[in-house]
């Protein structure tokens, strides 16, 4: 691996202080060690996600010592566009560890060149894998999928490399039907029935 990510220890009340300089608030712990909040350069973790991707297994340098970790969670200002503030699970690269994984659809499915409406519910699985393993992505193929049809993690457990953790009715990927507009009702007004009243 060819960048390593350099962190600094930090206290809570310097998070402002820390985005402000280009660095991100963040958090590691793990295998053999404590929890321990710490700060990283933004442009030097976005390089290394880039190499490594979301799910792999990085080089994390504190006060010196450096450690293998996985990102296990972050957090977005959605409005820029940046994180603000990330969580490292420190590993044991001989063990295995479970991480969530991104489910991602390839073919075109019967139902939607019908006119149904593919969804993804859940667009992430759980497995549980060793970390020099872990995918960047888990492909479903939908191509056979109906109007109607539902497809959960029982469907694809045998069918992909990956132990999941996830109970077998967890949804992954639905086709429904397309939607029709309902036209209202015709008023007689709206059919140009005039109200009249007989005189006396």
């Amino acid at each position: 691996m060819s960048t390593i990510v350099k962190a600094q220890t930090r206290t809570t009340k310097e998070n402002t202080k820390l985005r402000n300089s280009g660095h991100i608030p963040a958090i590691v712990y793990g295998f053999q060690m404590e929890s321990q909040p710490i700060s990283v350069d933004e442009k030097n973790l976005s390089k290394t996600l880039r190499e490594v991707g979301r799910n792999g297994v990085m080089k994390l340098e504190v006060n010196g010592k450096t450690i293998n970790v996985v990102m296990s969670d972050y957090q977005m200002n959605i409005l820029k566009g940046q994180m603000i503030h990330a969580d490292f699970l420190a590993i044991n690269m001989k063990e295995e560890l479970e991480v969530n994984v991104v489910i991602h659809v390839i073919g075109t499915s019967v139902g939607v060149s019908e006119g149904g409406l593919l969804q993804q519910p859940n667009r992430e699985v759980t497995i549980t894998v060793k970390p020099t393993d872990i995918p960047e992505a888990i492909e479903v193929d939908v191509s056979e999928m109906a109007i109607g049809d539902t497809l959960t993690v029982a469907d694809v457990r045998d069918k992909i490399d990956y132990t999941i953790t996830n109970e077998d009715d967890y949804t992954l990927v639905t086709v429904s039907a397309p939607r029709t507009e309902v036209e209202p009702e015709e008023t007689d007004t709206d059919a140009g029935v005039e109200d009249t009243k007989t005189e006396e």
